[in-house]
């Protein structure tokens, strides 16, 4: 299992199209995707979930992945989520 706390970076946080790039790599993934911030915990694999977070930029959310191929699923999520989800530029 990786457990790991990341900051939302792009200045308009976790909108639809955000959300949406973090929903697509989660679903393709055979591990379990799940995410917190503030007490609240939603899966990663769902675009409703994600997107009622309402993380703004410079939040602070925590990602947990359990399965088969979680190392791979974190690297993509964490440099998709670095990048600022490709949108600043």
């Amino acid at each position: 299992m990786i457990k790991r706390e990341v900051v939302i970076l792009n200045r308009l946080g976790l909108h639809a199209r955000p959300a949406a790039q973090f929903v697509k790599i989660a679903a393709s993934s055979q591990s379990e995707v799940w995410v917190e911030k503030d007490g609240s915990r939603v899966n990663g694999k769902s675009i409703m979930g994600m997107m009622l977070m309402s993380a703004e930029q410079g939040t602070k959310i925590l990602i947990e992945i359990n399965g088969p191929d979680e190392k791979e699923t974190w690297e993509k999520l964490y440099e998709l989520i670095t990048n600022r989800f490709y949108e600043d530029k």
